[in-house]
């Protein structure tokens, strides 16, 4: 039998910890005495288990998303028969979204772009938070003979984009909770599409109250 690694099992366990650390002072205030002190370590131990500061911010990015999948997972194995998962994860994501303030360590990446490998982490990052959503919009249309014509890739790409600026407004003031709530949640139900879920049933329901013969009010809703 393998003996476990415990270089891997220290990580693991560290890893939230330079993510917490990254949040709060960006890449570049980040110093590894910082991140040793936080660790209850001496530099040394974490230049046993990373190469370079770059190499620990670069796990932190990896972090960020390894526990947003984790989250998603579980919430879906939890789903009855026919729910929609993307509904699902939009429901949660309205409440919760950046409640942790993780998204600070993509925000201090992307002023190091210039960084290959930095650069590389981040569409590794940004390439699978948009994979998993374009998985769960598939899934939500399956079953429907008129689906949103809108290629799910895109509005995969798009749901990733409100998630980014429910972050921004966040950290700048600019959106309330409730608002981030709705952004998240009512506009990210409508990038998916009224095929499906819950907006199609609410379209049906709009429809059959409809007075026959009445015309149809033009221009925006209020």
């Amino acid at each position: 039998m393998p003996r476990p690694n415990k270089s891997q099992e220290r990580r693991t366990e560290l890893v939230p910890i330079l993510a917490r650390t990254f949040a709060d002072l960006g890449y570049r205030r980040t110093t590894t005495a910082e991140l040793a002190g936080r660790c209850g370590v001496r530099e040394n131990i974490l230049y046993r288990l990373w190469p370079d500061k770059r190499a620990m911010f670069v796990a932190a990015l990896d972090f960020v998303y390894e526990v947003s999948e984790a989250t998603w997972d579980e919430i879906l194995a939890q789903a009855e028969d026919g729910t929609s998962p993307a509904e699902l994860i939009l429901d949660h994501e309205s409440t919760h979204h950046g409640e942790f303030g993780l998204y600070r360590i993509v925000f201090a990446g992307l002023s190091e772009t210039d960084d290959p490998e930095i650069a590389k982490a981040l569409k590794r990052l940004y390439g699978r938070f948009q994979r998993f959503i374009h998985k769960q919009v598939k899934a939500h249309r399956e079953g429907h003979p008129e689906p949103a014509a809108t290629d799910p890739a895109l509005v995969a790409w798009a749901i990733v984009g409100l998630g980014t600026v429910a972050n921004i407004g966040r950290e700048l003031g600019l959106l309330s909770a409730s608002a981030r709530k709705r952004l998240v949640g009512e506009v990210g139900r409508a990038l998916l599409g009224e095929s499906g879920g819950r907006l199609a049933t609410t379209r049906a329901a709009r429809d059959r109250a409809r007075v026959p013969g009445r015309p149809r009010r033009a221009g925006p809703r209020p």
